[in-house]
């Protein structure tokens, strides 16, 4: 019987059209999802995620679970112990690049965002580069982020080293990091995505923030040291008091799935997420960037989970 319905789920999925079809499924999809320690922006995203395509699909039940970050969500969906999860771009490019070509393997389902990162200080702070972070205690971020990766290449490739050139803090929540900015313990807080809590925090904060990204002539060698690694730019006023573009680099996040998910789930999953982007970027400030079609020129096709490379040429946004 249950292979029956998921059969009937796939094909309904495939041929669906109109918004109508979701409600005509007869049982409920339950998917479970890892996403990030509290405070980051990953939670953020999860909350929205389900917010959305629940809204277009009752019938996806996501359930979301709390963990330490990429590299443990990377564990518990080889383990199988979750469905799907989010994961940084750095940590899913590590992990997709170094599977087998044979057997089952990890696949991206759907894009999170693109994240562009940077340093953000009070305003009245007399930091205003990365080289001015020398000899500073610095929040990189929390032990299982790939945005603590991503911050330690931001400085290498800034001619910095983290370990010894700064006085490098690792969170446990990443909330932390503003609160440690805003009473004296960290002189900076390093994070990315426009989404992220604790921009945000620190912006909004009496007196306001300062943001900047590595020194333009950083850049090449910065995107030179991982393959992961976008030139991104964060447009003016994405902050309070942020009044210019910022040049800086990032990359991209995706919704991994464990091993053998279902192709009927996932069929229905990526078209719930597509009719609900709307709603998604109403609910979180990149959230517009979650549209399947970005993962054509991001993600090589082979890491495509088979059921969105169906959608994808589906909708006529063929990965290459």
């Amino acid at each position: 019987m249950m292979r029956r319905r998921e059969l009937l789920l796939g094909l309904t999925g495939l041929a669906a059209t109109s918004p109508a079809w979701a409600q005509q499924l007869d049982s409920a999809l339950r998917l479970t999802l890892g996403t990030a320690t509290p405070g980051g922006s990953f939670p953020a995203f999860g909350r929205a995620l389900i917010a959305a395509v629940h809204e277009v699909d009752p019938g996806v039940v996501i359930a979301s679970r709390i963990t330490k970050g990429s590299t443990e969500n990377l564990t518990l969906l080889k383990a199988a112990e979750l469905d799907l999860a989010l994961v940084q771009g750095e940590y899913a490019y590590e992990a997709l690049s170094g599977q087998s070509a044979n057997g089952l393997s990890l696949k991206v389902v759907a894009p999170i965002d693109a994240s562009p990162g940077l340093f953000v200080v009070p305003a009245e702070s007399s930091i205003r580069s990365v080289q001015d972070l020398h000899g500073r205690p610095v929040a990189l971020g929390t032990r299982g982020s790939g945005f603590t990766i991503m911050g330690r290449t931001v400085l290498q490739g800034s001619g910095i080293d983290p370990e010894h050139d700064i006085t490098p803090i690792l969170l446990d929540d990443a909330g932390e990091g503003a609160t440690q900015v805003l009473d004296g313990r960290a002189a900076a807080l390093w994070g990315a995505s426009l989404g992220w809590p604790g921009f945000k925090t620190l912006a909004d904060a009496p007196g306001g923030a300062r943001f900047f990204g590595p020194a333009p002539e950083a850049i090449p060698k910065i995107l030179a040291l991982r393959a992961s690694m976008r030139r991104l730019t964060v447009p003016a006023g994405s902050f309070r008091g942020q009044d210019a573009p910022i040049e800086t680099v990032g990359s991209w996040s995706f919704i991994l799935a464990r091993p053998g998910l279902d192709a009927a789930g996932v069929t229905r999953l990526v078209h719930a997420i597509d009719r609900g982007r709307e709603t998604l970027a109403r609910l979180y400030p990149q959230g517009r960037e979650s549209d399947p079609r970005n993962l054509v020129s991001n993600v090589p096709a082979a890491w495509l989970h088979p059921a969105t490379a169906a959608y994808l040429r589906e909708i006529g946004a063929d990965p290459q």
